[in-house]
């Protein structure tokens, strides 16, 4: 969507006459809803400085200019478009507007600067990063840029940035943005000529906004390349294999699909499973199919971190790359039109909220994504709800399809792929932290590890040797200790500090997204919010004072969370209202923070835990379940003994 379109010779005379502006606004609020003071300044301020540039009689009259044009299938929208021709094809130049003045460089992540945003210094995308993801969607996205080979070339423009000191390396420019700098140069303070040379070297020939209506009108399917190289890069990671009835899910979510884009008939598929059943294993490859079959499909959670670890994974040794958009926030659908996309898959729909973010956005995360696209996958474990505001139910899926006139269909992922193989230790698990009664009071299954130790030094020890072996082996804890602001990028200064055992260790670190697989983050402890949706080899979990064994029971107390903790941010309130339903609610939150902890390993889960009746408790439980093995194995024997006595005699 085109919010301004005009040859360069419309704009430079409506920058003149100061029309541009009011054109904008009045476009705006009529294509994309009421505009903010905030977006008016920069335009105004801006356009003032494209004026400039633009103005050399050798970039053509009749060149496209496009103002504020909206991605298709993204809330993003290019500052700045040109088009038009050099001797070989079609050409449009990205140009990224930005009035910032500074910038600090952020080690650690990729392709992240701070700068001085909303009144304060936030992270955000460099600038180059940003004009390059945007040349990348629209070229894996748009049909007429592939067809008729257009050839996108971003850049970014901070014409407010001046270097302070040239004979440094500016934060700006430093090496680690080298490689999205090369894909998209950045333009400062004084580089109005260098631009102006950048954008004739693609623009010698005017297209009196042919290529524009190209864009504007192409139909939005994903790239051969795109497919190609999802394709290529699933096929080599074992990760990713689906097995038994991982792949009878597979085909009904691809039959419901194909289902929807036949009978224009929305469709709802629930997918209910425990940890371990590999749901996020099918919602990758669902992805990966859905996209090779010409669908736009994205993959969703409300948590940052299965997002950047699972896109991380398909990259493999790529950098950053167009993969990262598949990807996204369960809160970027607010303002999607109905049926936008082919197919969202939702992992961790139990983690969606009603409403989004810190100011409470939107009007309900289960509509909105419902609402967004043709077909919706969910995938949920309600017994994983860890959080206060977590929201996704079956109940409300159900709901809300109806409301939409989507069709609801549910299946059930059982067989277990984590935990050795063992539904017995899920169900003991449940058992033990008294969530649920069950039958597994005395089994775990064979072949899983599960220890109690006394110092907590002992176990990361146990831990760091296990992950040796492929770095697949992580301590968390429960959010008894505070993740101080002004730490999290040192893993020096220790967090989770345990006094009588001379026990420290740092909280993951606030300058990775991907603390799950990054070399030698064993050294640090996640927590839930890092490692909910991931599975390791070995997990150490440190269990603290919100979980305790008192009065022959396995009690929970919320005054014990760490005051950093959001999770059960509004919990006074509620109690002052409604003191015994929200205790209730605060309990299980606890009890399933802890039985997601403890569902992490494939091999085996160690504990440590600061309350010392806790850990009695959990040996005594452990002790049941070796009589109970060595009672089984005795009788066994005895069988064996017996009937080879009778066959002799």
């Amino acid at each position: 969507m085109l919010v301004y379109e005009a040859t360069k010779q419309e704009f430079l005379e409506d920058v003149f006459h100061d029309e541009l502006t009011n054109n904008i606004i009045s476009n705006f609020n009529k294509k994309v809803g009421k505009v903010n003071v905030a977006e008016v300044r920069s335009w105004d301020n801006s356009m003032q400085y494209m004026y400039r540039v633009l103005g050399d009689p050798e970039i053509p009259d009749d060149s496209g200019i496009a103002i504020e044009y909206r991605i298709p299938y993204s809330s993003k929208r290019v500052d700045f478009l040109i088009t038009g021709r050099n001797e070989q094809r079609e050409n449009v130049v990205v140009v990224e507007l930005k009035q910032w003045s500074e910038v600090e460089k952020v080690d650690g992540k990729e392709a992240i600067v701070k700068t001085i945003l909303g009144g304060g210094l936030r992270e955000a995308t460099h600038p180059s990063y940003q004009a390059w993801s945007y040349a990348s969607l629209i070229k894996d996205y748009n049909e007429n840029v592939q067809q008729n080979q257009i050839d996108i070339h971003p850049s970014a423009y901070l014409h407010n940035y001046l270097i302070k000191d040239p004979n440094t390396q500016d934060p700006l420019f430093d090496s680690i943005y080298d490689y999205y700098i090369e894909q998209a140069p950045v333009f400062v303070k004084g580089d109005a000529a260098k631009l102006r040379s950048f954008i004739k070297k693609y623009i010698k020939f005017g297209d009196n906004k042919e290529t524009l209506y190209k864009i504007e009108k192409g139909r939005i399917r994903p790239s051969k390349s795109l497919q190609d190289s999802l394709n290529s890069m699933l096929k080599g990671n074992r990760e990713f294999t689906m097995i038994d009835e991982q792949k009878v899910v597979y085909e009904e979510a691809l039959r419901l699909a194909n289902e929807s884009q036949r009978t224009g008939i929305k469709q709802s598929l629930v997918v209910e499973g425990g940890p371990g059943t590999g749901k996020s294993v099918l919602a990758i490859n669902l992805l990966v199919e859905l996209t090779n079959r010409g669908m736009v499909a994205q993959y969703v959670t409300r948590n940052a971190t299965p997002r950047d670890i699972y896109s991380a994974k398909l990259k493999g040794d790529f950098r950053k790359t167009h993969i990262d958009n598949l990807f996204k926030g369960s809160g970027s659908y607010i303002d999607t039109p109905k049926d936008e996309f082919d197919v969202l898959i939702i992992d961790e729909a139990h983690r969606l909220t009603e409403k989004t973010g810190f100011f409470k956005k939107g009007e309900n995360q289960i509509k909105e994504l419902i609402n967004s696209a043709k077909t919706t996958i969910f995938f949920i474990d309600e017994h994983q709800r860890v959080r206060l505001d977590d929201f996704g139910t079956i109940e409300e899926i159900r709901k809300k399809s109806g409301e939409l006139n989507a069709e609801l269909t549910s299946t059930e992922l059982v067989s277990q792929f984590r935990c050795n193989g063992s539904d017995g230790y899920l169900a003991w698990i449940d058992d033990v932290l008294e969530i649920r009664e069950t039958a597994n009071v005395n089994y775990i299954g064979k072949d899983y590890d599960f220890k109690v130790y006394d110092d907590p030094n002992q176990m990361l020890e146990d831990i760091t040797e296990n992950n040796k072996t492929n770095n697949k082996s992580r301590i968390v804890a429960g959010y008894c200790w505070d993740w101080k602001k002004d730490t999290r990028a040192d893993s020096r200064i220790p967090d989770i500090v345990i006094p009588e055992y001379n026990f420290e260790m740092s909280w993951n670190l606030d300058n990775t997204a991907t603390w799950a697989i990054d070399e030698d983050s064993v050294n640090e402890a996640g927590v839930i919010h890092t490692c909910q949706g991931l599975e390791f080899d070995y997990v150490g979990v440190i269990i603290g004072d919100d979980l305790v064994y008192r009065d022959g029971g396995v009690q929970t107390d919320y005054t014990k969370r760490a005051l950093t903790d959001r999770s059960i941010f509004g919990i006074k309130k509620m109690i002052r209202e409604k003191p015994n339903e929200a205790l209730k609610v605060v309990d299980n939150i606890i009890r399933n923070t802890y039985r997601t902890l403890m569902t992490r390993g494939q091999k085996g889960c160690f504990v440590y835990c600061t309350d010392k009746a806790l850990s009695e408790y959990l040996r005594g439980r452990i002790d049941r379940v070796q009589e109970y093995e060595s009672d089984k194995f005795f009788k066994s024997d005895m069988y064996v003994a017996e009937d080879k006595k009778d066959y002799d005699v």
